[in-house]
């Protein structure tokens, strides 16, 4: 059975920082690409960050870049994004997939709120 479960969520002030990770099992994280996603309410998913199955040259969405750091631990089947410089349009549930050729597998998601 594959499960991808997030966590690192919560509350924090603006300007503040979060470490969101994902662990998966069922599934050799090495050979998918590895992609967080967020989805603020009342809007649609949004693609945040990837990264490849080799770990290389993380890419991100124009509004994080240069705040948001996405990394992967290969040996430990988990996926880390680093949040720094955290601002309250960054509040949304964030969730991380693991990318295969055919199947896309998803967590449930972890709750980021930035408020002061």
């Amino acid at each position: 059975q594959v499960q991808l479960v997030e966590s690192g969520g919560g509350l924090v002030q603006p300007g503040g920082s979060l470490r969101l990770s994902c662990a998966a099992s069922g599934i050799t994280m090495s050979m998918a690409a590895m992609r967080w996603y967020r989805q603020a309410p009342g809007k649609e998913r949004e693609l945040v960050a990837v990264i490849s199955s080799a770990g290389d040259n993380p890419t991100y969405v124009d509004s994080v870049r240069g705040r948001f750091t996405m990394s992967r631990d290969n040996a430990k089947n988990t996926v880390h994004l680093q949040m720094n410089s955290l601002k309250p349009e960054d509040t949304a549930v964030y969730y991380c997939s693991a990318r295969f050729i055919i199947r896309e597998y998803w967590g449930q998601g972890t709750q980021v709120t930035v408020s002061s």
